[in-house]
């Protein structure tokens, strides 16, 4: 097709041609003969080249298809989350590999109870998690929620319930350096309480089990801080049928500080003995009587002399029975004068005897009355145990 156009304008860039019908094509300089000016007619010659178009036409589609394979086959893969191990108060997590096809990984966040504990990270080396802290015999839900440049993947709810204190199967014993006899006994304590028993120090490792500190796993254990006991923590878990605390054996613990119960055992067997007890003492065993032993009447008076106070003994001039019957001495009649001086005397006594309630005497007199009220008091008794 050949088109006759004038040339309107040059410049250095762009020339504007004029068609026939006075229309205005903007056309690149660069193209036209050198020698054009305004004024000038040139023809252009206008056809379709079909070899090329098919070219270029093959080679999109090439690329279309690359593109496709690439990035459309293929998508990210939801998280699949797993429990391997749970204790009284952790619980260990363990994941896939994550599958993130084309996509660019963003995040990969841990959620408990539909709270969003934290991001792991480095998500594509690390494929479990320790979570501690948490209540005992308590029921906790966790989901894994990735999150790329091609959308957002949920791992399934994973319920997990934390254990007792008298579950001891979470319990993951890693040995370190012991005896020969040792070892031994401490695989058979681990087997008899349901716990496990693995070589190397791991994210589940609960307690390092040792004598001495030293070597490469030691060294693991102090590093993750799990605790490092002696064996005679498994031997104290299975005394008492339940977890113990690691206070009192630790390698360098005084042992007064270890908390010894009474474990399941020993109260079953108690248990079992209560009855033979029971009917041992229904068929009647002898009771042991002991004499009375001679302070045991002391001791009787005086429990009831401090119980009530003593009555104060009255004072009777008379004389009793046996007084009279030794005084039975023949004596001369007293005459008037000897019976109005023994009315004084007794009227001075009985004075006397005033006087001293109201004023303490000398030591001589105070001695003498104790005497009198001991003769009194001898006398009494003796005339009780003739009645």
């Amino acid at each position: 097709m050949l088109i006759s156009l004038t040339v309107g304008k040059v410049d250095a860039g762009v020339a504007v041609l004029l068609t026939e019908d006075k229309r205005l094509i903007e056309f690149p300089s660069i193209l036209l003969p050198p020698s054009i000016s305004s004024g000038s007619i040139v023809d252009i010659t206008v056809s379709r080249n079909h070899a090329s178009e098919t070219v270029a036409q093959n080679t999109f589609s090439k690329l279309q298809s690359s593109i496709y394979s690439t990035y459309g086959e293929s998508a990210p893969s939801s998280p699949i989350l797993r429990c391997r191990n749970a204790t009284q108060t952790s619980v260990v997590l363990e994941w896939d590999p994550i599958a993130l096809a084309t996509a660019d990984l963003r995040t990969l966040a841990l959620y408990k109870n539909g709270q969003k504990m934290g991001n792991i990270p480095k998500p594509t080396e690390q494929l479990a998690t320790k979570i501690s802290g948490l209540a005992i015999d308590t029921e906790f839900t966790f989901q894994l929620v990735l999150r790329t440049s091609a959308g957002v993947y949920s791992s399934e709810r994973l319920m997990v319930r934390t254990h007792k204190m008298t579950d001891l199967s979470g319990i993951t014993v890693t040995p370190g350096v012991l005896p020969a006899p040792l070892r031994t006994s401490l695989t058979s304590a681990v087997e008899r309480i349901g716990a496990k028993l693995i070589d190397s120090v791991r994210i589940d490792t609960t307690h390092f089990v040792c004598t001495e500190g030293r070597g490469r796993e030691w060294e693991r254990a102090v590093e993750q801080n799990i605790p490092v006991v002696r064996p005679e923590w498994v031997e104290g878990c299975e005394r008492e049928g339940r977890i113990v605390g690691v206070r009192g054996y630790y390698l360098n613990a005084d042992p007064r500080l270890r908390q010894v119960g009474q474990g399941v055992g020993l109260q079953q067997g108690q248990q079992q003995q209560m009855p033979s007890r029971t009917q041992s003492q229904s068929q009647g065993t002898p009771k042991q009587e002991h004499p009375p032993t001679p302070n045991a009447g002391q001791n009787q008076s005086r429990e009831s002399d401090v119980g009530e106070p003593p009555a104060l003994p009255e004072k009777d001039v008379r004389p009793t029975p046996s007084r009279q019957q030794s005084m039975k001495i023949p004596s001369p009649q007293p005459s008037p004068n000897a019976v109005s001086e023994g009315s004084e005397d007794e009227s001075g006594e009985e004075s006397h005897g005033a006087e001293g309630s109201q004023e303490t005497g000398s030591p001589q007199e105070q001695s003498g009355q104790k005497e009198d009220d001991k003769e009194e008091d001898d006398g009494g008794s003796f005339s009780e145990v003739q009645l």
